[in-house]
């Protein structure tokens, strides 16, 4: 059973998408907070309908009156249809869902999203591949998410091999010390640290798209260097990645920024679906939710890593030693470390 959490007004592209998607399928719609049930332990599609600005309240309604229990997506996986009618807002939307419906228990398989802009422009690089009007191939894509999502089965993993990235020093950051507390509780855990340091990591150059996939097959990058030395082997055999990110205006350091975008030829020769996505952010003030959204788009969303259930740690501590001063942050590093484990199991 699929349990539809859907927009009550649909366009006729979304609503065609939707219906593709859902052929053969036994499914059950919710559109309205009047309809909700238990929604733990499901599989769960989101079909939204983005107005002029970019907003969906009804689906905003339906996750707000969930907020008010305590996991109540527990043990879910979802993927969303998502359609605008602009060039603009569905990824920006769809990562915010993803973030709340996240932090409400739910998981997300890797490319989770189904986008349709309103011209139906996004889907020219698949036309590339795909020898369908731009119209079919947003039908196809539908059905095809449908089909992962009913069909993913996250396999647990014995002595998962876990790998922590980092660009911060230890004498001063809150954020490594965060981490520091949540390790203590990973001990039976292969982790392997990587610090990127400044200069260390040149940013993406661009490559077209047979260039880079080129390189990646051959275990290369048009830069090389200590991405391709070190970093990629790492991840490449990595069952999951915990992000270290200290909130740099409200964005993830540009090292940071620069190991995700040379994941690319790395991407072009593997799939990231069974590796986890994990985060630890801090912020001085405010902000950490920007910076997990920040990752759910990049590596959830475009990259295609597996997003657990609750997969980022999120605190505020500005002054040196901040961290350690907040009331109960012990038991939320513990607590954290447990989702961790429990994304494995």
């Amino acid at each position: 059973m699929l349990y539809v959490i859907k927009s009550p007004k649909l366009s006729q592209q979304l609503k065609n998408m939707m219906e593709r998607a859902l052929e053969g399928i036994d499914y059950k719609i919710i559109d309205s907070t009047h309809k909700l049930e238990d929604l733990k332990n499901k599989k769960i599609l989101f079909v939204v309908q983005l107005d002029n600005i970019g907003a969906c309240l009804p689906i905003m309604e339906i996750l707000s009156t969930l907020a008010s229990e305590e996991e109540p997506l527990k043990g879910s996986t979802a993927g969303i249809l998502i359609q605008s009618n602009s060039q603009l807002y569905t990824k920006s939307a769809a990562s915010h869902i993803v973030f709340i419906a996240n932090s409400l228990g739910c998981s997300f398989i890797g490319h989770p999203m189904v986008e349709a802009t309103d011209d139906l422009r996004n889907f020219l690089t698949w036309q590339k591949v795909m020898d369908s009007s731009l119209e079919e191939i947003s039908l196809e894509r539908s059905k095809t998410l449908t089909e992962r999502l009913l069909s993913e089965k996250v396999l647990p993993i014995e002595n998962p091999k876990l790998v922590a990235i980092h660009s911060s020093f230890r004498k001063t950051s809150n954020t490594l010390r965060l981490w520091s507390m949540t390790a203590e509780h990973l001990k039976d855990y292969k982790i392997q640290e990587l610090h990127v340091e400044n200069g260390s990591v040149y940013d993406c150059y661009g490559c077209p798209y047979k260039t880079c996939k080129a390189y990646g097959l051959n275990d290369s990058c048009y830069y090389g260097g200590v991405m391709i030395e070190e970093i990629i082997p790492t991840i490449e055999g990595a069952d999951g990645i915990i992000w270290i990110c200290p909130n740099y205006n409200d964005s993830l350091s540009s090292n940071l920024l620069a190991v995700i975008n040379r994941l690319t030829s790395l991407y072009r020769k593997i799939s990231f679906n069974e590796k986890r996505l994990h985060s630890i952010i801090v912020s001085g003030n405010s902000g950490s939710d920007s910076l997990a959204r920040q990752l759910i788009d990049a590596l959830n969303i475009n990259k295609g890593f597996y997003l657990p259930a609750n997969f980022s740690l999120m605190e505020t501590g500005n002054d040196k030693g901040a961290i350690e001063r907040l009331p109960g942050i012990e038991g939320r590093a513990k607590k954290f470390a447990e989702r961790i484990k429990e994304s494995y199991f």
